[in-house]
C-alpha cells in the first residue's frame, strides 16, 4: 500500500503518534492501522479484537493481537504501560465508553480517540427531512445492523473532556479527505481527538 492509497483518518493518526513508541489498539479491526503505525512510526504495537477473522487477518499481517472484550476491562496492563491507548472509531460501539475510557487513560501516557460525528449536518438533514436515523458515508448502517450503541457529536465529546477535566491534546476534523477548520460539529464527519489526563 502506498502512502497515497491510505485512508485520510488513518493519515491524521499516524501524525499524531511519535516514532518507536508503544501502541495499544482497543478494538484493531483487522489490523490497518496497527500494521501502518509498525511499519511507518516503529512502534511496538497490540491490538485487543474480540471478533476471530479480524484476529486471523491481523495475524497474517504480523500483528500481535490478543482476543478480549474491550468491556471487559484493561486489568492485565499495568498504569502508564503505553505510550498511547488507540480506540479508532471503536468507542461508540463499546457498552460502557466512560468505563473504558478511564482504563484507557490509566493504561497510556495518552489516548487517541476517533469516531463518527451523527451531528454532521447530512444526518441532521437526513433526520429533518426524513424523520429516519440517518445512513451517511460516515454511518453507513441502517439503525437494525449497526454496531454502534451510542451516538455522539463532536460537541458531545467536547462537553465530556470538560465533565472529566480531561486535556485535549490535539483535535483533528475531517470530512472525506480534507481537513474542517470552521463549526466542525456541523461538518466534520469525524473528530480525532488526543487526550491525556493534564500531564
Amino acid at each position: 500500500m502506498t502512502y497515497q492509497n491510505i485512508r485520510f483518518d488513518h493519515k491524521a493518526i499516524l501524525k499524531l503518534v511519535k516514532p518507536q513508541t508503544t501502541v495499544l489498539d482497543l478494538g484493531c479491526g483487522t489490523g490497518e492501522l496497527l500494521a501502518l503505525l509498525v511499519k511507518e512510526r516503529g512502534v511496538r504495537g497490540q491490538g485487543l479484537e474480540i471478533d476471530d477473522q479480524a484476529i486471523y487477518a491481523c495475524v497474517a499481517k504480523g500483528l500481535n493481537v490478543i482476543h478480549s472484550d474491550i468491556d471487559s476491562g484493561l486489568p492485565e496492563y499495568g498504569d502508564k504501560s503505553f505510550d498511547y491507548v488507540i480506540l479508532n472509531q471503536s468507542l461508540q460501539q463499546i457498552k460502557n465508553p466512560d468505563s473504558v475510557l478511564t482504563d484507557a487513560l490509566r493504561v497510556g501516557r495518552k489516548v487517541i480517540i476517533s469516531f463518527s460525528n451523527f451531528a454532521h449536518y447530512v444526518s441532521r438533514l437526513q433526520i429533518f427531512l426524513k424523520g429516519r436515523t440517518p445512513v451517511t458515508a460516515s454511518l453507513p448502517y441502517q439503525w437494525f445492523e449497526t454496531p454502534n450503541l451510542h451516538f455522539l457529536s463532536i460537541s458531545d465529546f467536547l462537553y465530556y473532556c470538560r465533565l472529566k477535566e480531561l486535556n485535549i491534546e490535539r483535535s483533528i476534523y475531517i470530512s472525506g479527505s480534507r481537513r474542517i477548520k470552521l463549526f466542525p460539529n456541523l461538518f466534520a464527519e469525524t473528530g480525532i481527538f488526543l487526550v491525556n489526563r493534564g500531564l
